[in-house]
């Protein structure tokens, strides 16, 4: 099994990866990652597959991931520490916006908590999920989904047909293993790169608390002003009012 004409070893060279797994259709990375870290893969394992026929999105939704159409992957890191792990969506994708930037004509822009858009639509999507023992983390598992080559829903954006994913994962793997090694909360630069990418700051929001939306916390947290004063969200979907 190859992706993209790429063997998998080939790829683990060219990323400065332990292991890469290439499969062809599967019902999710994630489901195949979580498995592998529990027989303990290493960190900076990857799980890539061509197509998924049950990928899953926040809260449970389903990701359409056709077959040649995305990036579809699966990262094992084994992140210690618990105050990074509650901004990890957020810092992974300050970074891979950064390094998406490269294959687009515009700059990625960013929606809390883990969505990536295009000014078309939504480019893509990350999720992140931990396994603890005791109060410490064992390993995490990071999932990113990107439209490349086409997207075949309503609201959707791509890379380009153009643009080749073996060239995408080049720049988004390095991406992706430097936010998974930060520790801590945001920094104050990492919070000013995402207020220069939000779409959201300022405009109207429904869920996870109605008001206007103000930007984000150096802890992760949605910051929302109402009637009452400012209050802050840590989870749930970010849903706006759509423009009259």
């Amino acid at each position: 099994m190859t992706y993209d004409g790429t063997t998998a070893e080939g790829l683990a060279r060219a990323l400065s990866l332990p292991r890469v797994v290439v499969l062809d259709v599967v019902t999710s990375t994630m489901d195949i990652a979580n498995e592998l870290a529990g027989q303990g893969a290493p960190a900076g394992t990857l799980v890539l597959a061509d197509a998924q026929g049950a990928g899953r999105g926040r809260a449970g939704r389903p990701w359409e991931s056709r077959a040649g159409d995305g990036i579809w992957l699966t990262l094992i890191e084994r992140v210690s520490d618990p105050a990074a792990l509650d901004v990890l969506s957020l810092r992974i994708g300050i970074r891979a916006a950064r390094a998406l930037d490269r294959f687009s004509a515009s700059p990625v822009g960013l929606k809390w908590p883990n969505d990536l858009y295009l000014p078309d639509g939504k480019l893509g999507g990350i999720l992140v999920e931990s396994r603890w023992r005791g109060q410490l983390p064992e390993w995490t598992a990071i999932g990113v989904g990107i439209n490349v080559r086409d997207v075949r829903y309503l609201g959707g954006a791509a890379l380009g047909a153009a643009v080749a994913r073996v060239d995408v994962l080049g720049e988004l793997v390095p991406a992706l293993r430097a936010a998974a090694t930060a520790r801590g909360h945001l920094t104050p630069g990492e919070v000013r790169e995402f207020a220069a990418r939000d779409l959201a700051t300022g405009r109207t929001s429904r869920e996870p608390i109605a008001g206007r939306v103000a930007g984000i916390r150096a802890d992760g947290a949605l910051l929302v002003e109402t009637a009452h004063g400012t209050r802050a969200a840590r989870d749930g979907s970010l849903v706006l009012e759509e423009p009259t």
